[in-house]
């Protein structure tokens, strides 16, 4: 399997009324690969995976592979508050052809650090793929302590961590004690290129839905070691990383799709579409980028 590290793109998912939308999600998937992303993530947070059935989250994971076509490793999002039902949808994932696992910290229920070393653990142990850490505390109310990670990277199959605090410190930890044993991506596009200069590896990117080349040139060349061409990419693209969490993710990022013309203008309860203020906002920001 392909590394996981440079730019993955955290997948929206395209409804049309109230269904999956198999010829958008596939036109997504190929403006991905063609826009030169490292990976892509389908049924995480940007995917509204928490508001899919079983059948939409398999058939998702399935198309996405079927059009990605192995040129780039999908990476399944599979994470609940619940330990058991995590390990039913890695299951899922993995018949769909899922490359490995993104698992979510357990949401709502706030374990102890044992209790998330535990849960990872049989994750891990259930299902034979790559796994990658992904720990987002405002999401889910449970923070993944650094020796936690630590504890958990001596699992054969845990091959990363999608860092989401918003803490570059947090980040170099990270890197300084795992930097060779594990994959650090960042989990906010803003502090990408920072998360690079300290020891990560790239990015889970919510922007590259909306501009993928732009997004991936700038983490390849802060890979590279061109840090002025990231920055300058970097500072272009920042109205969009701004305007793209105004409101809750992904509800300006499938706004700004549906300005272009990719996706159909729906989002599922208890998510709602974005304010007129946030539209207006984000037109501008995509007129300015040359994209309307």
């Amino acid at each position: 399997m392909a590394e996981l590290s440079g730019t993955l793109t955290a997948l929206i998912t395209p409804f049309r009324d109230d269904a999956i939308d198999e010829h958008a999600l596939r036109g997504l998937v190929e403006a991905q690969i063609e826009g030169k992303v490292d990976g892509l993530v389908p049924c995480g947070t940007t995917g509204e995976s928490v508001n899919l059935s079983p059948a939409e989250y398999s058939s998702v994971v399935r198309i996405t592979v079927e059009q990605a076509k192995g040129r780039v490793p999908v990476m399944a999002g599979a994470g609940s508050a619940s330990t058991s039902h995590t390990i039913e949808l890695a299951h899922l994932a993995q018949e769909a052809g899922a490359n490995a696992l993104l698992g979510v910290t357990p949401y709502y229920n706030r374990p102890t650090q044992a209790g998330l070393y535990a849960h990872y653990k049989a994750v891990h142990d259930a299902v034979p793929l790559p796994l990658m850490l992904y720990n987002i505390p405002g999401r889910t109310g449970a923070d993944l302590a650094l020796e936690t990670v630590l504890r958990l990277a001596d699992l054969p199959r845990v091959v990363g961590i999608k860092e989401a605090t918003g803490n570059i410190v947090r980040a170099q930890a990270i890197a300084r004690a795992l930097g060779e044993r594990l994959t650090i991506l960042s989990g906010d596009d803003v502090l990408t290129i920072g998360m690079v200069a300290v020891g990560g590896h790239g990015v889970i990117s919510v922007a590259s839905n909306v501009m993928p080349q732009a997004v991936s040139d700038s983490v390849r060349a802060m890979r590279a070691g061109d840090g002025g061409g990231a920055l300058k990419q970097h500072q272009r693209l920042l109205p969009l990383y701004e305007a793209l969490f105004v409101e809750s993710n992904p509800g300006p990022t499938k706004a700004a799709l549906a300005m272009l013309g990719r996706i159909a203008p729906e989002i599922r309860l208890p998510m709602v579409w974005p304010t007129d203020a946030t539209q207006t906002l984000l037109r501008d920001v995509l007129t300015t980028l040359g994209q309307l």
